[in-house]
């Protein structure tokens, strides 16, 4: 299970732009607190605070314990908007969750044993199709990653989600396939490299036979003069 971080939040008294706006110029990100059959609790945070976590990977698998006064609320990232141009955090709503709570999230996927895939020593490259993978699981039981083992992989080998360990009480919510999760595929750079030489290789030739027929044309002529 992934860990839980925490956050200190203060109650916003009003809500829309002016308030949102107002919020950001004291160096805060508006947020709003919804779900769990309860009304939704606008929120401001300090940002200096939230860019730590979003510094992190998986921000949206991470359960938060959000501080508001003498409250705690548990809840999941959903949404995070962002500024057009400086990509600052600009809002963010967070789902109030328990336990029980049944929740689909992207889990983040981590590659290990590189050096034990006779395929990328070969100059095979690993391809990621998903770097993440949507997921249903518990909030209790949120997956951290999920890891793949690339030891023995050979060139043109794949991935399915079926390879993989699964955390308990996790399930992919695609659900109706195999699906691939990555491949070693072939060498791009040393099959450009082939096809430069080939190509030389017939520059060449042309070039052979294009020296050899004017070197005929220069006999024949010769012979036509004498």
């Amino acid at each position: 299970m992934a860990d839980v971080a925490t956050l200190n939040a203060s109650v916003r008294d009003r809500v829309g732009k002016g308030s949102a706006r107002a919020a950001r110029r004291e160096g805060f990100v508006p947020a709003v607190i919804y779900g769990d059959k309860k009304d939704p609790l606008p929120v401001q945070i300090e940002k200096r605070e939230l860019d730590k976590i979003l510094a992190k990977p998986g921000f949206f698998s991470h359960l938060i314990d959000l501080k508001v006064g003498k409250e705690s609320h548990r809840v999941l990232p959903r949404d995070l908007q962002q500024h057009p141009v400086t990509d600052f955090a600009w809002h963010v709503d967070f789902l109030r969750v328990s336990a029980t709570s049944e929740l689909t999230v992207e889990v983040p996927v981590e590659f290990i044993n590189e050096d034990g895939a006779p395929g990328l020593k070969r100059g095979g490259v690993l391809n990621v199709v998903r770097h993440t993978v949507e997921m249903n699981c518990r909030a209790n039981n949120i997956p951290e990653k999920l890891v793949v083992d690339l030891s023995g992989l050979e060139i043109g080998d794949s991935v399915h989600i079926s390879a993989i360990t699964l955390p308990e009480g996790s399930t992919p919510v695609i659900d109706d396939r195999d699906f691939t999760v990555a491949t070693i595929a072939a060498p791009t750079v040393v099959a450009e490299a082939d096809a430069e030489e080939t190509a030389a290789a017939e520059d060449a030739k042309a070039e052979a036979e294009g020296e050899d027929a004017e070197g005929a044309e220069g006999d024949a002529e010769e012979g036509e003069e004498s």
